[in-house]
């Protein structure tokens, strides 16, 4: 009987799940009672600061790491059962799982058993290092390739990584993403326009408004939320000005962690990736003009990639399907369950 191969990139704000090239992103939250779940995924989501006191909705991922293993368990299984849909019975199945590389043996050893705990037949789990799955979901030839950067900027955390002949170099995760910048817009919101907004709308401001380079149109979004001062729900608009003066120090963080990578990578290796340039990806790279604001900076080429968000699982599904790159993926080592 022939495996079934699956592919997990677990989010601070997407769960990631593929089989072949089937490609299931939802968001990854869950929605809870004491006695049942409600909401996975999207459906949690769309829950999100909507719901009385009795439903919980969160994340069980922390800073890209799994902070609720018992719900995370509940989510996998339920989107397992979800791309699955024509299947009853899907069988004994392999696992290969993107892992952070600069987290604790325990943070990574979650993982792992994530998946073993999950109550799904499974005969073997590989784990595969996010920055290499990101590079090959890049289109970019991870095992021949020497002096690659990925810069990975997702909600909750950076990954900076160079890579050279298929390994990992050197690899620093900063704990500043997408979510800091929301948190920031909410501050600015509030002491610009005396308007209480919420995550969900702060996250629409950025998406829509957000912009890293030089922006001369100005533009403005309609924000919902409570006045301070009447404690009213109202709407005003919001200035674009505000929105990238909040998003500019978090962006300037990551500019000098960038830099400080640059500085500390091999000077062969450096050479190298001055002349590839610097691969972005993840959710936060989509912020308009980002490429041209870390170019004037670090004076290096920016190569923000297709699909940002799904680099790491769309490389995992190559992982998964080409025998050439099976070398990528590993068994996870046995001190880390001693």
């Amino acid at each position: 009987m022939p495996q079934n191969k699956y592919g997990l990139d677990i989010g601070s704000s997407n769960f990631k799940m593929c089989l072949r090239d089937k490609i299931l992103n939802e968001k990854n939250m869950i929605a809870v009672t004491r006695k049942e779940v409600v909401g996975i995924g999207d459906e949690a989501y769309d829950m999100f600061e909507k719901v009385p006191e009795n439903i919980d909705v969160s994340c069980p991922v922390k800073g890209g790491v799994i902070a609720d293993i018992y719900n995370m368990q509940i989510l996998l299984s339920k989107f397992f059962q979800k791309i699955n849909q024509s299947k009853k019975h899907p069988g004994v199945s392999d696992f290969f799982i993107a892992v952070p590389t600069d987290v604790t043996d325990v943070e990574k050893r979650a993982y792992y058993e994530l998946v073993v705990r999950s109550g799904i037949k499974v005969r073997n789990i590989l784990e595969v290092d996010k920055p290499v799955a990101d590079a090959v979901g890049a289109g970019i030839d991870v095992i021949n390739s020497k002096g690659i950067m990925v810069v990975d900027i997702g909600a909750q955390t950076c990954e900076i990584s160079v890579l050279s002949m298929g390994g990992i170099v050197t690899s620093k995760s900063v704990k500043i993403g997408g979510d800091k910048m929301d948190e920031n817009i909410i501050y600015a919101v509030r002491n610009e326009y005396n308007l209480v907004i919420g995550k969900k709308t702060a996250e629409k401001l950025k998406v829509g408004l957000s912009c890293a380079g030089e922006n001369f149109n100005s533009k403005s979004m309609t924000g919902f939320g409570r006045n301070v001062l009447s404690g009213l729900p109202i709407s005003c608009q919001i200035s674009d000005k505000v929105i990238n003066e909040a998003i500019k120090e978090p962006l300037t963080v990551i500019m000098e962690e960038v830099r400080s990578a640059l500085e500390q990578t091999p000077p062969e290796l450096a050479v190298d990736i001055i002349r590839n340039g610097i691969f972005m990806t993840g959710g936060t790279s989509g912020i308009k003009k980002l490429d041209e604001f870390l170019r004037r900076s670090i004076n290096v080429n920016i190569r923000i990639v297709d699909y940002p968000q799904e680099s790491i699982i769309r490389g995992l599904s190559r992982i998964m399907t080409d025998n050439k790159m099976s070398e990528l993926a590993y068994v996870p080592d046995d001190r880390l369950f001693e």
